[in-house]
């Protein structure tokens, strides 16, 4: 008796799952289809992310090659195509096309490209910052200090990694504009950064060492260093 009981279970169980399959089998067959359709649609558009990536990586590598060869024209015609490129490649060829303006003495328009690039907030804030201090560089032989400063002082906080060179072209453009007082104390900020690299270090000694010969020594440093030695 207990085999005919075991042998109607399973019958019992067996319809039941038919009746599920017949109910739900379509709509798991079709989400299984999905999934491997899905997944191989990612796989092909991750290829296609890579391979656009390394033709804009390629054709990067030539302008700068055109650049580097004396075609700026050519060049900046081979950047500006990287506008829709794969990748981060937009945005180096922006910059690479401001170096190249200034480089063939267009520094207005690569002034006006860097200042747009640097308020573009769709620009991981490391690249705009770059831009910021190489507009600052140009400005400083075309444009008044505080124009200067506009682009650059916000570099200068003592956390921003990016502060030596921005208190440097502060403190050159201050020369520049005979504003002494301003001029050493961005001076004193690099000399009083421990983390200030060497070669800054020795750019802002030179630049103190002139306006010492013009204007004299720094009366408040003179003093402190006096109150030191006694």
């Amino acid at each position: 008796m207990s085999d005919i009981f075991r042998e109607v279970d399973e019958d019992i169980r067996r319809e039941k799952y038919r009746r599920l399959w017949d109910r739900f089998g379509p709509m798991v067959i079709a989400a299984a289809v999905l999934i491997v359709a899905g997944t191989g649609g990612y796989r092909g558009w991750l290829y296609w992310q890579e391979t656009k990536a390394r033709e804009a990586g390629d054709q990067f590598l030539e302008a700068v090659s055109v650049a580097d060869a004396g075609n700026p024209d050519q060049a900046l015609a081979m950047l500006e195509s990287l506008n829709d490129a794969t990748g981060g490649y937009p945005d180096l060829a922006r910059l690479r096309m401001a170096a190249e303006l200034a480089r063939t003495d267009r520094q207005a328009e690569a002034l006006t490209q860097l200042d747009a690039f640097a308020r573009d907030t769709s620009v991981p804030e490391p690249l705009r910052a770059v831009a910021a201090l190489r507009a600052g560089f140009i400005a400083v032989d075309t444009e008044t200090y505080p124009a200067v400063a506009d682009r650059v002082e916000r570099l200068t906080a003592a956390d921003n990694p990016f502060r030596s060179a921005a208190r440097e072209i502060l403190a050159l453009s201050a020369w520049k504009a005979d504003d002494v007082d301003t001029a050493r104390r961005w001076i004193s900020a690099i000399e009083d950064d421990p983390e200030t690299p060497g070669d800054t270090a020795s750019r802002v000694r030179l630049l103190a060492g002139l306006i010492d010969a013009r204007h004299g020594p720094d009366e408040q440093a003179v003093e402190s260093a006096d109150g030191v030695s006694q």
